[in-house]
C-alpha cells in the first residue's frame, strides 16, 4: 500500500513539473484554493497511473515493431499518448487538466515527467 501511494506522489509531482515547465499543459490553474488544486493534482495522478498500468502495455505492445525500429524512441510518442489520454478522460471526469498542443506539448511534457519520475524513484524508497 505504501508502494503505491509513493508512486501516486511521485506522479502528481511530475505532473506538477510539467505543468510548470511547459506552457501549453495546464493543471489546476483554475482551482481558487490550494486544497482543491491538491486533490486536482492527486486526482490526476490516479487516473495517469491508472492509464500507464492498464493502457500503455497495450499500445506498447502494439507499437513494438515501431519501437524497435527507433531503438525504443518510440517509446516517448507512446508516452506522450499516455499524457494526451489521460488529458481527454480528466475532460471526461471534469478534472482540471489540459495539454493544449497534441505533438510537442505532450512529447515534451512526457519527457519531463519520465525525468522528473526518474528522479524521484531514485530518491525515494519504494520496498524493494
Amino acid at each position: 500500500m505504501r508502494s503505491i501511494a509513493i508512486k501516486i506522489a511521485v506522479n502528481g509531482v511530475a505532473l506538477w513539473v510539467a505543468a510548470l515547465v511547459i506552457p501549453g499543459i495546464h493543471l489546476g490553474e483554475n482551482a481558487d484554493q490550494l486544497s482543491t488544486r491538491l486533490i486536482t493534482i492527486l486526482l490526476v495522478a490516479i487516473l495517469f497511473g491508472l492509464i500507464n498500468a492498464f493502457v500503455k502495455p497495450i499500445a506498447t505492445f502494439f507499437s513494438f515493431p515501431f519501437i524497435l525500429l527507433t531503438l525504443g524512441l518510440f517509446t516517448l510518442v507512446v508516452n506522450a499518448l499516455m499524457l494526451e489520454l489521460t488529458s481527454g478522460l480528466s475532460h471526461a471526469l471534469g478534472l482540471d487538466f489540459d495539454v493544449e498542443h497534441f505533438f510537442w506539448d505532450s512529447v515534451v511534457g512526457a519527457l519531463v515527467i519520465t525525468l522528473v519520475s526518474m528522479v524521484l524513484n531514485l530518491v525515494l524508497p519504494d520496498g524493494d
